[in-house]
């Protein structure tokens, strides 16, 4: 899949991983030609472009109370 978002922008990945998908939340930090990179809370995920299904760009997340 190819992904059309400037790096920086917040996004969410739904990807193939064993035994189904999971999606990762956060800041596309890096993209080259085969994987891409989203800076999560939990840290960054390295994604293989070959195992993503959708993604999209998403809004900031809502302030804090």
């Amino acid at each position: 899949m190819k992904l059309g978002f400037a790096l920086g922008t917040r996004v969410v990945v739904r990807y193939r991983v064993e035994g189904g998908f999971t999606d990762a939340l956060g800041y596309l930090r890096a993209l080259d030609d085969t994987t891409c990179e989203v800076e999560t809370k939990r840290g960054v995920s390295s994604i293989a472009l070959d195992d993503i299904v959708a993604a999209k760009a998403v809004p900031p997340p809502p302030a804090r109370r």
